[in-house]
């Protein structure tokens, strides 16, 4: 498909309704308002193309975006490319699931995340953590960095509720994320957890809930499914 075919299925696909609902949820920019169900039919057509990924990407419309982030190739995507997407993710539906998303699947995944983290803006930053939860769901836990995870947890349980709005709600997802996903720190994110407790986010216009990181890991922990991990990262 080109560019100009995609558009136009995104925009029939495109709804008023949802459009409404994106922006409750703090939609910027130009975007159709699209099911995810819907943008996911034009994947399959498609499958996997890098190129009408980043020319997708350029249109700046956010439908377009988390299609490109679905259809993009994990393995010939750069760091360079990570870097300009997630600068350019204008709220969080990119720059906390497409972008991360995408990153967590390539081998790039700890490295971005690590870097975005540090950054002051917030989208940024918000990003970073969101991959680096991502990161933990889908690589094996030889491949991940115990070490590195150990000491963030001991950052976000002294931080979190100093941070940015948004950087609180993927901080706090991280902590589930690495309860739920690598067996040798859930223990300790449970602590964390309990340490944090309530955490304070404002989620626009809609009744939408921040998770409590300890029952969210109890779920987990109940239904026997700590450190069963998923095939991948995009959704």
């Amino acid at each position: 498909m080109t560019v100009k075919e995609v558009m136009k299925s995104l925009k029939e696909f495109g709804s008023e309704q949802t459009r409404k609902i994106y922006l409750n949820h703090g939609a910027k920019g130009d975007f159709f308002g699209c099911k995810v169900g819907d943008i996911k039919k034009i994947q399959k057509k498609i499958k996997v193309d890098h190129k009408l990924a980043i020319d997708l990407w350029d249109t700046k419309n956010g439908d377009a975006r988390y299609l490109a982030g679905l259809i993009a190739d994990k393995e010939a995507v750069s760091k360079k490319e990570l870097d300009k997407w997630v600068k350019e993710s204008e709220w969080s539906w990119n720059s906390e699931y497409t972008v991360p998303w995408l990153a967590a699947d390539s081998p790039h995944g700890f490295d971005m995340g690590m870097k975005w983290i540090k950054t002051k803006k917030e989208t940024t930053a918000a990003a970073g953590w969101a991959t680096l939860s991502s990161v933990a769901s889908v690589w094996s836990n030889e491949n991940l960095d115990i070490k590195a995870y150990d000491e963030l947890l001991d950052h976000v349980a002294e931080n979190i509720h100093d941070q940015k709005n948004r950087v609180k709600y993927t901080m706090n997802n991280f902590v589930i994320a690495v309860g739920s996903y690598i067996p040798k720190l859930s223990a300790k994110a449970n602590k964390v957890a309990k340490k944090i407790g309530k955490v304070e986010v404002l989620m626009g216009k809609t009744a939408c809930k921040v998770p409590l990181a300890t029952d969210y890991i109890k779920k987990v922990k109940d239904r026997g499914s700590i450190g069963k991990k998923r095939k991948m990262a995009r959704c």
